[in-house]
């Protein structure tokens, strides 16, 4: 049987501190010499960063629209079946969304620890306890963890406000650290305008994580041992099975992947998914390297190509590789970020015009609010690739729209959802795929034929 504690981290709203209570829990048990196996609730690709670095292992995503609910129930039973300790980050409020982190809670039996914000309460917290608690009936629970706690007088004026004295797992102070080196942890683990800096691009990235795990140390949830974790054991079913076969559409191709500061935003089930259709995956640098190496495909995924514009465009050795690779007929599947750089310049923030590659025609303009946020699918032919978007730029192209994607309702205009752009060998598009959601169509936007 695959069962193993699991712990559901989820909050009233976004900005709690989700991710770095569960980065911390996960540092803080692999310490203790514990397998933790971390997963993230949604289309989210910077917290997993932190997650891998926390648990030194791979951090899938769980959606029970994205991923579907059987590819939810087999990675969390093939994680269950090698790990100590399951824990699964929540997304926004622990009851929003259509498909929400409770749904997903109650549907694997997996209890809820809320994380709160206190910083600026006292008793009130009871008062929201007993409501993402009895909110929906037969919620999996665990307890409360109060965040920014301003010392032991603040927490216990919190503590004293439960219903149930069970509820209390701790608290975790405002400034953690040592007082010359403590950060407010809203510092800790740093953001920018999509979400938190990827932990590879802080050279202590490590020992941030160390300083939050060593505070969570000192509360009872910190305190915990394997024995005592076991109150929240989830049976996840029966012996792991495997997925059901891929037809290995991209047998003896090699797919090149972009993959630096510029081109982060990778799931690493992307990379599973091109493997498992049978492509050679290589993935290569376009801020540092001078070509792209040998291939028959190219997936530019998304990231900040705005933050290093100058660069990329300075770097002409590896444009004129691209469009020799694009004047080939080799395809191209690129994704936000990465059609970003594809297109001839962007207006940034500041209001700098910067070349970039100059490969799809086209401008992009950086704004500082959002343009688009949501789940969308892409139809092609019968089969549905699902994934998201979430971007602060538009882009103006002439280049012809060959689909769009939409939400999952379909609701709107016709022309409503993000255009899918194809310029010769190239598809683009604001939209992240999920691979594994249609491999076939995967495939196609590879060069490979999409099938019945």
């Amino acid at each position: 049987m695959s069962r193993c504690p699991a712990l559901v981290i989820a909050a009233p709203a976004s900005g709690q501190g989700k991710t770095t209570v569960t980065a911390a829990l996960a540092r803080l048990h692999t310490r203790q010499g514990r397998r933790v196996r971390v997963f993230k609730c949604g289309p989210d690709f910077l917290d997993p960063h932190w997650h891998q670095l926390a648990s030194g292992a791979p951090v899938h995503q769980l959606d029970l629209w994205m991923t579907g609910a059987a590819d939810c129930a087999q990675r969390l039973r093939a994680a269950a079946a090698e790990a100590d300790l399951l824990l699964i980050e929540g997304v926004m409020g622990l009851f929003d969304g259509e498909h929400s982190v409770g749904d997903l809670a109650q549907r694997f039996g997996i209890p809820v620890l809320a994380v709160v914000d206190t910083s600026a309460m006292g008793g009130t917290l009871g008062a929201i306890v007993h409501g993402l608690r009895h909110y929906r009936a037969d919620l999996p629970w665990a307890g409360v963890l109060a965040n920014r706690v301003a010392g032991d007088r603040h927490a216990q004026m919190l503590r004293d406000g439960l219903a149930d004295a069970a509820d209390w797992l701790g608290a975790l102070p405002r400034v953690v650290g040592d007082a010359a080196g403590g950060r407010e942890p809203g510092g800790l683990l740093p953001e920018r305008h999509l979400g938190l800096v990827a932990a590879h691009e802080l050279p202590d990235a490590l020992q941030r994580l160390d300083a939050v795990a060593d505070a969570l140390a000192g509360t009872p949830l910190g305190r915990m041992s394997a024995a005592d974790l076991q109150r929240w054991a989830v049976d996840f079913g029966g012996t792991p099975v495997g997925r059901a076969a891929i037809t290995p559409l991209l047998a003896g191709r090699t797919v090149a992947v972009a993959a630096d500061e510029a081109f982060c935003f990778i799931y690493e089930a992307n990379i599973d998914t091109l493997q498992q259709l049978g492509a050679r995956v290589v993935r290569f640098s376009p801020l540092r390297d001078a070509a792209l190496p040998a291939c028959d495909a190219l997936w530019l995924p998304g990231g900040y190509p705005e933050l290093h514009a100058d660069a990329l465009a300075a770097n002409t050795a590896m444009r004129d590789s691209l469009q020799a690779h694009v004047a080939a007929g080799r395809p191209v599947w690129a994704e936000c970020g990465g059609m970003m750089a594809l297109l001839e310049s962007i207006t940034l923030a500041d209001g700098r015009r910067v070349p970039l590659w100059g490969l799809l025609p086209g401008h992009a303009t950086m704004q500082r609010r959002l343009a688009a946020l949501g789940p969308r699918a892409l139809r092609m032919g019968t089969h549905e690739l699902r994934g998201h978007t979430f971007h602060y730029s538009i882009t103006d192209s002439p280049a012809a729209v060959c689909a769009r994607a939409q939400r999952p309702d379909h609701a709107g205009a016709p022309d409503d959802g993000e255009a899918v752009y194809r310029h010769g060998s190239i598809h683009a598009s604001y939209f992240h795929a999920w691979f594994a959601s249609s491999p076939q169509a995967t495939a196609a936007l590879l060069g490979a034929e999409a099938g019945p």
